[in-house]
Protein backbone atom coordinates (compact mmCIF):
# COMPACT_ATOMS: atom_id res chain seq x y z
CA UNK A 1 0.00 0.00 0.00
CA UNK A 2 1.21 3.12 -1.09
CA UNK A 3 0.90 6.14 1.61
CA UNK A 4 0.38 9.74 1.82
CA UNK A 5 2.60 12.12 3.55
CA UNK A 6 2.97 16.02 3.49
CA UNK A 7 4.90 17.48 6.41
CA UNK A 8 4.36 20.97 6.32
CA UNK A 9 4.89 23.72 9.06
CA UNK A 10 7.37 21.73 10.15
CA UNK A 11 9.71 24.17 11.39
CA UNK A 12 8.66 27.24 13.59
CA UNK A 13 11.17 30.82 13.25
CA UNK A 14 12.84 31.82 16.33
CA UNK A 15 14.99 34.70 16.52
CA UNK A 16 17.22 35.94 19.75
CA UNK A 17 19.29 39.60 20.16
CA UNK A 18 21.05 40.21 23.04
CA UNK A 19 21.67 43.53 23.51
CA UNK A 20 22.27 46.02 21.23
CA UNK A 21 23.38 44.74 17.80
CA UNK A 22 26.77 44.59 16.22
CA UNK A 23 27.57 47.68 14.66
CA UNK A 24 28.20 46.97 10.74
CA UNK A 25 29.85 48.91 8.48
CA UNK A 26 28.68 50.93 5.24
CA UNK A 27 28.07 49.30 1.44
CA UNK A 28 31.45 48.18 0.52
CA UNK A 29 33.27 49.75 -1.46
CA UNK A 30 34.26 48.09 -4.78
CA UNK A 31 34.71 48.65 -8.47
CA UNK A 32 35.48 45.82 -11.06
CA UNK A 33 39.01 45.20 -9.99
CA UNK A 34 38.96 46.38 -6.38
CA UNK A 35 36.26 45.63 -3.30
CA UNK A 36 36.80 46.81 0.47
CA UNK A 37 34.84 44.80 2.87
CA UNK A 38 33.83 45.85 6.25
CA UNK A 39 36.68 48.63 5.21
CA UNK A 40 37.66 51.49 7.38
CA UNK A 41 39.27 54.80 5.52
CA UNK A 42 42.10 55.66 7.79
CA UNK A 43 45.31 54.25 10.06
CA UNK A 44 43.23 51.20 10.94
CA UNK A 45 41.55 47.39 10.27
CA UNK A 46 40.91 46.64 6.50
CA UNK A 47 39.27 43.30 7.31
CA UNK A 48 38.84 40.94 3.95
CA UNK A 49 39.66 43.77 1.27
CA UNK A 50 40.85 41.65 -2.18
CA UNK A 51 40.60 41.14 -5.64
CA UNK A 52 41.76 38.69 -8.29
CA UNK A 53 45.40 40.57 -8.17
CA UNK A 54 45.54 42.32 -4.25
CA UNK A 55 45.06 40.99 -0.78
CA UNK A 56 44.67 42.81 2.74
CA UNK A 57 44.02 40.15 5.33
CA UNK A 58 44.38 42.95 8.15
CA UNK A 59 45.60 46.34 8.34
CA UNK A 60 46.63 47.86 11.29
CA UNK A 61 43.96 47.72 14.37
CA UNK A 62 42.70 47.49 17.28
CA UNK A 63 40.19 45.53 19.42
CA UNK A 64 37.53 44.73 16.85
CA UNK A 65 36.74 42.32 13.94
CA UNK A 66 39.55 40.86 12.46
CA UNK A 67 39.22 37.19 14.36
CA UNK A 68 42.43 35.06 14.82
CA UNK A 69 41.30 31.36 16.87
CA UNK A 70 43.07 28.33 18.39
CA UNK A 71 40.92 25.95 20.76
CA UNK A 72 41.29 27.74 23.75
CA UNK A 73 42.20 31.53 22.64
CA UNK A 74 40.74 34.22 20.19
CA UNK A 75 41.84 37.53 19.34
CA UNK A 76 39.81 40.00 17.68
CA UNK A 77 41.36 42.59 16.03
CA UNK A 78 40.69 45.75 13.77
CA UNK A 79 37.80 48.81 13.86
CA UNK A 80 36.66 49.44 17.44
CA UNK A 81 32.98 48.07 17.39
CA UNK A 82 30.08 47.90 20.21
CA UNK A 83 31.23 44.89 22.82
CA UNK A 84 27.21 44.64 23.21
CA UNK A 85 26.11 40.90 23.07
CA UNK A 86 23.61 40.12 19.83
CA UNK A 87 22.62 36.86 18.82
CA UNK A 88 20.70 36.20 15.55
CA UNK A 89 19.13 33.46 14.17
CA UNK A 90 17.25 32.64 11.23
CA UNK A 91 15.28 29.85 9.38
CA UNK A 92 15.77 30.14 6.44
CA UNK A 93 13.62 27.10 4.76
CA UNK A 94 11.47 25.99 7.14
CA UNK A 95 8.13 23.92 5.36
CA UNK A 96 9.25 20.74 4.70
CA UNK A 97 7.07 18.69 2.25
CA UNK A 98 7.42 14.81 2.06
CA UNK A 99 5.44 13.21 -0.93
CA UNK A 100 4.28 9.38 -1.07
CA UNK A 101 6.16 7.20 0.45
CA UNK A 102 6.17 3.35 1.06
CA UNK A 103 7.46 0.48 3.40
CA UNK A 104 10.23 0.04 0.14
CA UNK A 105 11.64 3.69 0.11
CA UNK A 106 12.93 6.01 2.34
CA UNK A 107 11.23 9.07 1.94
CA UNK A 108 13.72 12.35 2.50
CA UNK A 109 13.76 16.28 2.86
CA UNK A 110 15.98 18.97 3.74
CA UNK A 111 15.40 22.26 5.81
CA UNK A 112 17.99 25.43 6.33
CA UNK A 113 18.50 27.79 9.50
CA UNK A 114 21.68 30.46 10.61
CA UNK A 115 23.00 31.88 13.40
CA UNK A 116 25.62 35.19 14.20
CA UNK A 117 27.21 34.98 17.48
CA UNK A 118 28.17 38.37 18.52
CA UNK A 119 30.94 38.82 21.53
CA UNK A 120 29.34 36.16 23.61
CA UNK A 121 31.32 32.76 25.02
CA UNK A 122 29.03 30.70 22.59
CA UNK A 123 25.28 29.74 21.96
CA UNK A 124 23.52 26.09 21.05
CA UNK A 125 20.74 25.46 19.17
CA UNK A 126 18.04 22.52 20.62
CA UNK A 127 15.10 21.32 18.14
CA UNK A 128 11.44 20.34 20.14
CA UNK A 129 8.31 19.14 18.61
CA UNK A 130 6.81 15.41 18.12
CA UNK A 131 7.20 13.72 14.78
CA UNK A 132 5.03 13.64 12.52
CA UNK A 133 1.35 12.18 13.04
CA UNK A 134 -2.07 11.38 11.93
CA UNK A 135 -5.14 10.15 12.90
CA UNK A 136 -3.36 9.29 16.61
CA UNK A 137 -0.27 7.60 15.38
CA UNK A 138 3.02 8.86 15.34
CA UNK A 139 5.78 7.89 13.29
CA UNK A 140 8.26 6.32 15.84
CA UNK A 141 10.97 8.85 16.65
CA UNK A 142 15.02 7.68 15.99
CA UNK A 143 15.74 7.46 19.98
CA UNK A 144 19.55 6.12 19.22
CA UNK A 145 21.78 7.35 16.34
CA UNK A 146 21.57 4.71 13.37
CA UNK A 147 21.50 3.95 9.85
CA UNK A 148 18.04 4.75 7.33
CA UNK A 149 16.13 1.26 7.69
CA UNK A 150 13.60 0.71 5.19
CA UNK A 151 10.31 -1.41 6.04
CA UNK A 152 10.55 -0.07 9.94
CA UNK A 153 8.83 2.89 11.13
CA UNK A 154 11.76 6.04 11.84
CA UNK A 155 11.70 9.51 11.86
CA UNK A 156 15.48 10.76 12.17
CA UNK A 157 17.76 13.98 11.22
CA UNK A 158 21.42 15.25 10.99
CA UNK A 159 23.40 18.08 10.19
CA UNK A 160 25.97 16.69 7.84
CA UNK A 161 26.03 15.54 4.14
CA UNK A 162 25.33 12.06 3.42
CA UNK A 163 25.29 9.56 0.84
CA UNK A 164 22.81 7.14 2.16
CA UNK A 165 20.00 6.31 1.93
CA UNK A 166 20.38 9.23 -1.02
CA UNK A 167 22.77 12.20 -1.47
CA UNK A 168 21.11 14.41 0.81
CA UNK A 169 21.80 17.56 3.30
CA UNK A 170 25.48 19.16 3.60
CA UNK A 171 28.12 19.84 6.55
CA UNK A 172 27.88 23.40 8.45
CA UNK A 173 28.94 26.37 6.51
CA UNK A 174 31.02 28.61 8.20
CA UNK A 175 31.72 30.75 5.44
CA UNK A 176 33.84 33.76 7.16
CA UNK A 177 34.76 33.92 10.88
CA UNK A 178 32.12 31.24 11.86
CA UNK A 179 32.75 28.29 14.14
CA UNK A 180 29.64 26.90 14.42
CA UNK A 181 29.07 23.07 14.30
CA UNK A 182 27.34 19.84 14.26
CA UNK A 183 26.60 18.36 18.03
CA UNK A 184 27.44 14.88 18.84
CA UNK A 185 24.56 12.30 17.96
CA UNK A 186 23.76 14.46 14.89
CA UNK A 187 27.31 14.44 13.10
CA UNK A 188 27.73 11.33 11.63
CA UNK A 189 27.34 10.96 8.26
CA UNK A 190 24.52 8.14 7.21
CA UNK A 191 23.23 8.36 10.87
CA UNK A 192 20.01 9.77 11.96
CA UNK A 193 18.61 10.18 15.27
CA UNK A 194 15.46 12.26 16.81
CA UNK A 195 15.13 12.98 20.02
CA UNK A 196 13.21 16.22 21.53
CA UNK A 197 15.08 18.77 23.57
CA UNK A 198 18.39 17.50 22.57
CA UNK A 199 20.82 19.75 21.18
CA UNK A 200 21.66 19.69 17.42
CA UNK A 201 24.32 22.62 16.80
CA UNK A 202 26.32 24.59 18.97
CA UNK A 203 29.37 27.33 18.62
CA UNK A 204 31.90 27.45 21.36
CA UNK A 205 33.01 30.90 21.46
CA UNK A 206 32.07 34.19 19.56
CA UNK A 207 31.52 33.06 15.70
CA UNK A 208 30.27 34.85 12.08
CA UNK A 209 27.45 33.43 10.56
CA UNK A 210 27.23 29.60 9.88
CA UNK A 211 24.45 28.03 7.45
CA UNK A 212 23.29 24.81 8.78
CA UNK A 213 21.39 22.34 7.03
CA UNK A 214 19.13 19.67 8.53
CA UNK A 215 18.68 16.41 6.50
CA UNK A 216 15.36 14.31 7.94
CA UNK A 217 14.50 11.00 6.72
CA UNK A 218 11.15 9.43 7.45
CA UNK A 219 10.78 5.17 6.53
CA UNK A 220 7.86 3.23 7.42
CA UNK A 221 6.27 -0.40 7.81
CA UNK A 222 3.73 -1.90 6.07
CA UNK A 223 1.50 -1.62 9.33
CA UNK A 224 1.84 2.05 9.27
CA UNK A 225 -1.57 3.37 8.45
CA UNK A 226 -2.22 5.38 5.41
CA UNK A 227 -2.83 9.34 5.60
CA UNK A 228 -1.65 13.06 5.31
CA UNK A 229 0.96 13.11 8.37
CA UNK A 230 1.44 16.27 9.94
CA UNK A 231 4.02 18.10 12.34
CA UNK A 232 5.75 20.71 13.87
CA UNK A 233 9.34 21.24 15.47
CA UNK A 234 10.99 24.79 17.27
CA UNK A 235 14.17 25.24 17.14
CA UNK A 236 15.41 27.53 20.20
CA UNK A 237 18.73 29.30 20.12
CA UNK A 238 20.18 30.23 23.34
CA UNK A 239 24.02 32.26 24.02
CA UNK A 240 26.33 31.05 26.38
CA UNK A 241 28.13 33.08 28.97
Amino acid sequence: MVKRLALICLILACCAVIGAPAATSADSLKSANYQFVEQSLGGSGLVGSQSASFQADQAVGILGLGNSASTNIQINAGNITTNDPALTFAVNSGDVNFGDFSPSTAATATATFSVIDYTSFGYIVQIIGNPPSHAGHTITAMSSTAPSQTGIEQFGINLVANTSPTSLGANPDNGQFGYGQASSNYNSPNNYRYVSGETIAQGNKSSGQTNYTISYIINVSSLTPGGQYTGGQTLLCTGTY
